[in-house]
C-alpha cells in the first residue's frame, strides 16, 4: 500500500467531486483457471485499488458522500481457509490500514444498498469487467444484468477520471520504479537475441520476460507480445524459431507490488544487424518518436501530438518512395493510416491502458474534441490537452499488413498518395514499433 493518508486524501476528494448519494466500490474475485481452486493469479480492481490500497479479493467499499461515513465489506478469513493459506489479517486491521473507520460482513451489504433504493438515493457504480462481479452487481441491486452499462454513474466516472489522470510524487516514484525494470527487462531481451539469435523461439524468449520480472519481485503488466510478424499488433508468442533477417517486436512491461505500470516496445534485428531496408524504416519511427518526446508538453492536445507524428512519418516514407503527395492532406485524409493504423499513446498508470475500463469516450474525449472516425485514428485511445503530471506511452510504428495492402491496392484506395508497386518490396517486412513512457512536466515533459 501507499500511504495511508494518501487513501483518505483520495476519499474524501472523491466525496466532494460526486457530493449526492452512495459510492460502491467493488473489489475484484478469483477467476477459476480450469476448476474452481486452481485460480488465476489474483488482480485487484484498480478503482477501489487507487482509493483504498485493499488488494484482497471479495470485498466492497460504501462512501455515503453526504454523511462521510465510509464501510468496508468482507468477510475474515475462516479456520477451514486458514489451514491452506496461512493466517491473514482480520477485515478490521485491513480496513485501519485503508483509513476505514466501519467494517460489516458481506452479508450486510444488500440490506444497506436496498435500503438506499428505498430512500431513492443514487448508487454510483462503474460497470465491472468480471463477470462474476457483473452477477453480484446485478443481484445487489437488483437490475437486469444487461442495463447495468447504462445505470453506471459518468458522474463518478467523470470524478475518478479526473482525480486518477494526473499521477501524484507518490505514483510517479512507483510508474518510474516499473519502468526502469521494465528497461532493464528490454535491455536483457536484446543482449539474448543477440547472443543466441536463431536458436530461440518466441515462446522461451516470453518465458524469460516472465523470469526477468518474477526475479525482480515484479509481476507483468501484461501478456508479452513477442513476434517476428510486429505488422500484427498483439500476435502472441509461437514456437516458432526466431529467423536470421527478421525484426523481433517485443512489447512487454512489469508492474510494482502496489500494481502501477510500465510498458514499452523495443525491435531488434534477430541477426544483431539490420539490413539497409530495415534500418531506413527504424530510423523514420525512431525520428516520429523522438520528435514527440521533444514537442510533448501541458497544454497541447495529443490528438495534434498524433497528427504530428504520422506527420513525420509521411515525410520519412515519402523520402523513401513509399508515399507522394503533400504530407498535410495525407494525415488529413488518413492515407498514413496503411502504415500506422494506431494511435500514438495510452495514458499509462494503475492499468496499463490506464482507465480503460471507464469507456475510452469518457475520460479521452470531450464535447469539444470527438473521436475521429476514420480507420487508424480511431484508435487514438486520448485525444485531450496534456497536463503536467501525466503519465502517457509514446510509441509511433510502421507496419506493413498484406491484407491491408491488398484490399486498399483492389479498391484503388489513395493511390495518389501510396506507391504500391514499391510497397510490394515490403510485403513481408513485418513492422517496427518503439514505445517509451513519458512524464508530462511543467515545461515538456520527461522520459521515463
Amino acid at each position: 500500500m501507499l500511504d495511508k493518508n494518501t487513501y483518505i486524501k483520495r476519499r474524501q476528494k472523491l466525496k466532494e467531486l460526486v457530493k449526492q448519494g452512495i459510492i460502491l466500490l467493488l473489489g475484484n474475485t478469483p477467476l477459476p483457471f480450469n476448476y474452481n481452486n486452481n485460480s488465476f493469479p489474483f488482480r485487484q480492481d484498480s478503482t477501489l485499488l487507487y482509493y483504498t490500497g485493499i488488494d484482497i479479493p471479495d470485498v466492497a467499499v460504501i462512501i455515503d458522500t453526504e454523511t462521510g461515513e465510509e464501510t468496508l465489506f468482507g468477510n475474515n478469513t475462516p479456520l477451514c481457509n486458514i489451514i491452506w493459506t496461512g493466517e491473514t489479517p482480520t477485515m478490521q486491521q485491513i480496513a485501519y490500514n485503508s483509513g476505514i473507520d466501519n467494517w460489516l460482513t458481506t452479508d450486510n451489504l444488500k440490506n444497506l444498498i436496498q435500503n438506499a433504493v428505498k430512500q431513492k438515493r443514487k448508487i454510483h457504480y462503474i460497470t465491472p469487467y468480471q463477470a462474476e462481479i457483473k452477477i453480484f452487481l446485478a443481484n445487489l441491486i437488483d437490475i437486469d444484468i444487461n442495463k447495468i452499462p447504462n445505470n453506471q454513474s459518468l458522474q463518478l466516472i467523470n470524478a475518478a477520471a479526473q482525480m486518477r489522470k494526473t499521477k501524484d510524487l507518490e505514483e510517479i516514484a512507483e510508474i518510474k520504479k516499473a519502468v526502469g525494470i521494465t528497461r532493464r527487462m528490454h535491455e536483457y531481451v536484446i543482449s539474448l537475441c543477440k547472443e543466441k539469435g536463431s536458436s530461440l523461439t518466441e515462446r522461451q524468449i516470453s518465458g524469460e520476460i516472465y523470469r526477468y520480472a518474477a526475479g525482480e519481485g515484479y509481476y507483468n503488466s501484461f501478456a508479452p507480445i513477442v513476434t517476428v510478424h510486429g505488422e500484427i499488433f498483439h500476435n502472441q508468442p509461437s514456437d516458432s524459431p526466431l529467423q536470421q533477417g527478421r525484426l523481433l517486436l517485443v512489447d512487454a512491461g512489469v508492474e510494482t507490488t502496489n500494481h502501477y505500470a510500465g510498458d514499452m516496445t523495443r525491435t531488434t534485428p534477430v541477426s544483431g544487424q539490420m539490413t539497409t531496408m530495415q534500418q531506413e524504416i527504424y530510423d523514420i519511427v525512431k525520428n516520429a518518436q523522438d520528435f514527440v518526446k521533444k514537442t510533448a508538453a501541458p497544454g497541447i492536445l495529443w490528438r495534434d501530438m498524433h497528427n504530428i507524428a504520422a506527420s513525420k512519418i509521411v515525410d520519412g516514407l515519402k523520402s523513401i518512395g513509399l508515399m507522394r503527395g503533400n504530407s498535410d492532406d495525407i494525415v488529413e485524409c488518413g492515407a498514413y493510416a496503411m502504415f500506422f493504423p494506431h494511435g500514438l499513446g495510452h495514458l499509462l498508470g494503475l492499468d496499463v491502458h490506464d482507465m480503460e475500463n471507464y469507456g475510452e469516450n469518457n475520460f479521452g474525449y470531450n464535447s469539444n474534441i470527438v473521436r475521429s472516425q476514420q480507420f487508424g485514428p480511431c484508435y487514438l485511445r486520448y485525444g485531450l490537452k496534456l497536463e503536467q503530471g501525466m503519465t502517457i506511452t509514446d510509441e509511433p510504428g510502421i507496419y506493413f499488413i498484406p491484407q491491408l495492402i491488398d484490399q486498399w491496392r483492389a479498391e484503388k484506395k489513395f493511390d495518389n498518395f501510396i506507391n504500391y508497386k514499391l510497397l510490394e518490396k515490403y510485403r513481408n517486412f513485418g513492422g517496427i514499433r518503439i514505445e517509451d513512457d513519458l512524464l508530462i512536466t511543467p515545461n515538456g515533459c520527461e522520459v521515463l
